[in-house]
């Protein structure tokens, strides 16, 4: 089984709100791996626009989102341009607006809210309206439920829930875990993939033998 196409841009035939959001955006400061998709009924072609929120090249970071992603509509990822100076007793961004304001702004001062980049891992699905914060990690086959504010990184096969989001569950035992860490379906072939397809969507991980694969 080969499995969709990843580079087209609306891979179910009728549903335009379903997009593959790799060769949907072009920002040089997103990466996205193949298969992950937006669903939006506004369609998924505005993503980066609608959905990535100050977003600044001159500022450095990155928002990358690995492969087999479900992300749906008004999820939002906050980016470091949102951030204000805090280290004083305003929080107002009197420099950008110039006229004089400018002259005495330290800009150490706002570097230091810099969060770094966000991450999303491969398998990760991300619920209706939530909101990622700069600079957070979620870690693979994460379940992000919907109107949640990540604030904090996401562990591996946690569902987070909330505000700010907490874990409230781990999908799978430690064990279990690990080895689907080692194992890391989401970079296999696409036609290993396909033949263990049954394996990947089940939930017996005893069943799996190295290298991983399923008999045949």
């Amino acid at each position: 089984m080969s499995g969709p196409n990843p580079n087209i841009k609306h891979p179910i035939a009728m549903h335009p709100r379903v997009g593959f959001l790799k060769p949907l955006v072009s920002a040089p400061n997103i990466e996205i791996g193949d298969f992950t998709y937006y669903d939006d009924p506004d369609g998924p072609d505005k993503f980066a626009e609608k959905c990535v929120l100050h977003h600044y090249p001159f500022i450095g970071d990155r928002l990358v989102i690995g492969k087999f992603c479900a992300i749906a509509e008004g999820a939002r990822f906050i980016m470091n341009g949102a951030n204000h100076a805090m280290s004083g007793f305003s929080t107002y961004p009197f420099n950008i607006f110039g006229h004089g304001w400018e002259e005495g702004f330290d800009p150490e001062t706002w570097s230091k809210e810099i969060r770094g980049d966000t991450i999303v891992g491969n398998d990760v699905w991300i619920g209706m309206d939530a909101v990622i914060m700069p600079g957070v990690q979620i870690g693979h086959g994460a379940i992000v439920a919907a109107k949640s504010v990540v604030t904090h990184d996401v562990p591996p096969y946690a569902i987070v829930a909330g505000n700010a989001a907490k874990v409230v569950k781990m999908r799978f035992d430690e064990f279990t875990v690990r080895r689907l860490l080692k194992a890391a379906w989401w970079d296999w072939p696409i036609d290993k993939i396909g033949r263990n397809l049954n394996a990947i969507r089940g939930a017996d991980i005893s069943s799996w033998r190295p290298p991983f694969e399923r008999a045949g």
